[in-house]
């Protein structure tokens, strides 16, 4: 049986230098989180266009890596600015007609019958007091004159940004020139008696992670694609945005529901301003949702994330609690692939020890496998 190294003076003060160089390292990133931040941000770009950089690098058949860093970075940029020509002017024009319809005279109560009139008009009045195009527009000047405190201000404040949006740029193109090189280095720095050890821990989560936001990324297209599709049948304003945004909230488990509410929004004063009624608008967006996640969940995820993610609902709920709590948004979208792979490592190394009796590592097997096989379809 191992025994329990006695804490002798030398020992003492070593684990109280370990603290105090923890505490130190934390405090001094917490200073330096505006300067970190942009390279933080560059790492994570890097990451997401590696795999691009690599088809493209052979796809060319080059062996330097800067054109194909450059042509990568080119068709991103194409693409998001593609994607704004198309969707933004629709967006304004979409919010525009919303506009109008809330200052426009409700016809008649548009299958809001079950709502009182005097409830109906506070609405109505209160909505048509909003102005949700000028709002859009004068949001980023008011920001800027009200944070800043003055005009100059504000002017130096928008110009450190662009430098650090120029800075972020600049640190990608350098973090993808050298992207293996880095990787290794970032290994080296771990301790050797570590190594082995965090190796392992760190290719098991690089993979979890890669298959995970691949297949989920996909799967959040798709639903982006059926949703705006779907809202555009069915006829009510905001269509792409409200698509785009349950896509984009698909990548957290059940998030995509939260659109509901702007949905019903929406329907509510459509049917205000007497374009359609309140309960056959939404009858017809819940049905969008229903075949939208129909084959979202019995058709897609089987096929592009088999069997790898599949866990209890609760599990899920509870995991999403807990790292979000930990992490706030980004441990929300990784708390899946974390779970899993914890489950995983539970299972390998304490479950299975030889010093554990079969019948109880049978039963606990059984346990995991109802946790993590009941929320597959």
């Amino acid at each position: 049986m191992r025994q329990s190294r006695p804490y002798t003076f030398d020992r003492v003060v070593r684990i109280l230098a370990t603290l105090a160089m923890i505490a130190g390292a934390i405090w001094l990133i917490n200073v330096l989180a505006n300067v970190l931040l942009p390279f933080s941000l560059a790492c994570l770009i890097a990451y997401i266009l590696e795999p691009i950089v690599c088809f493209v690098q052979k796809i060319t058949r080059l062996k330097g890596r800067i054109l194909p860093i450059l042509i990568t970075l080119a068709v991103v940029t194409a693409v998001l600015i593609g994607i704004g020509y198309l969707v933004v002017p629709s967006s304004v024009n979409e919010l525009k007609q919303l506009e109008a319809m809330i200052k426009s005279d409700p016809g008649d109560k548009g299958g809001l019958s079950f709502l009182p009139d005097d409830v109906i008009r506070t609405i109505t009045d209160y909505l048509s007091s909003l102005n949700l195009t000028q709002m859009l527009e004068d949001s980023r000047l008011r920001m800027l004159l009200t944070t800043g405190g003055s005009f100059l201000s504000a002017v130096v404040d928008f110009l450190l940004h662009t430098l650090e949006w120029l800075l972020t740029f600049i640190y990608v193109i350098f973090i993808l020139l050298d992207y293996e090189h880095l990787m290794k280095g970032f290994r080296l720095l771990v301790p050797p008696k570590y190594r082995k050890v965090a190796y392992k821990v760190g290719d098991d989560i690089k993979d979890s992670m890669n298959r995970y936001f691949r297949g989920q990324a996909l799967i959040a297209l798709c639903a982006a694609v059926f949703y705006c599709i779907g809202f555009s049948i069915v006829g009510i304003p905001m269509a792409l945005v409200l698509g785009i945004m349950t896509g984009v909230l698909y990548l957290i488990p059940y998030f995509q529901y939260v659109t509901l509410i702007p949905v019903a929004l929406v329907c509510f004063i459509s049917s205000m301003a007497g374009e359609a009624s309140f309960w056959p608008e939404l009858g017809k967006c819940l049905i969008v949702y229903a075949v939208t996640q129909s084959i979202c969940d019995y058709v897609l995820t089987p096929k592009i994330m088999g069997k790898t993610m599949g866990l209890n609902p609760a599990i899920i709920l509870l995991s999403l609690s807990v790292w979000g709590t930990l992490l706030g948004l980004i441990g929300m979208i990784i708390a899946l692939p974390l779970t899993t792979l914890l489950l995983s490592y539970y299972q390998q190394y304490v479950i299975n020890r030889s010093d554990v009796p079969q019948d109880e590592k049978d039963q606990t097997v059984d346990t995991l496998n109802d946790i993590t096989n009941a929320g597959k379809p």
